[in-house]
């Protein structure tokens, strides 16, 4: 007789259960939200790179049980950047407090040379030895060359199977400066530009920096140009 009673608090009951899974997971962080943020932030960071940027972020573990964040923060650790495989945080301050890491890939498409044909140590190089190819720069050695002029008239310092990205600092070139040759020493900076006399204190190629000895006893680094001249950027 009583059973009309019982089922009103039934279906109540059973809607308010119904509803906690979706009250649960409004107040549960979304990691799709966490990975969009990560990726803005790498795609901020990224700007500016040679090349075309394409940034990949890894997953973030649906398992995660964190408090739902209106703001959260990417971080990424000192000394690290936004270039190969990398790792960013994300931290949250309120109303909770939480911190993940994410894993991530910033992979930037661009040119770089390389030998066309092999080389051997010592043997000046001329452009019809290299080749322009595209990749991902950022899987690439570091000091890649990707401007034919920084090559053409070096010779390299080991034997080069043909298609090895060029590294400028495996190369040797002429010294266009020598030790203890006297230079003109070149300042710029915005809106100016002095020169001076100085004596190198080591020999550089074409592009190389070099340290010079200023008449006033300063020393200065600077990029060896022909002619015994020094160009020091402020």
């Amino acid at each position: 007789m009583q059973t009309p009673r019982i089922l009103p608090l039934f279906f109540a009951a059973l809607a308010i259960l119904t509803q906690l899974p979706a009250q649960a997971q409004a107040g549960r962080q979304s990691p799709e939200a966490l990975r969009q943020t990560v990726q803005q932030f790498l795609q901020l960071q990224s700007n500016g790179l040679p090349g075309q940027v394409k940034v990949t972020v890894g997953a973030v573990d649906p398992r995660l049980n964190l408090a739902a964040c209106p703001a959260p923060q990417a971080f990424m650790s000192p000394g690290s950047r936004a270039w190969g495989k990398t790792t960013v945080g994300v931290r949250c301050t309120a109303p909770a407090s939480w911190t993940i890491y994410v894993q991530a890939n910033v992979a930037v498409i661009g040119d770089y040379i390389a030998s066309a044909v092999p080389l051997a140590p010592g043997q000046e190089i001329d452009a019809s030895q290299l080749v322009t190819m595209q990749g991902d720069l950022a899987a690439l050695p570091a000091g890649v060359a990707n401007d034919m002029a920084q090559v053409v008239g070096a010779s390299t310092m080991m034997s080069l199977p043909a298609g090895t990205p060029m590294r400028v600092d495996t190369l040797r070139r002429k010294p266009v400066v020598m030790q203890g040759q006297l230079v003109r020493v070149v300042s710029s900076g915005n809106g100016f530009q002095v020169a001076s006399e100085g004596r190198a204190i080591g020999n550089a190629g074409e592009g190389q920096t070099v340290q010079v000895r200023t008449q006033g006893g300063a020393q200065v680094s600077g990029v060896a140009r022909a002619g015994g001249l020094v160009e020091v950027a402020f």
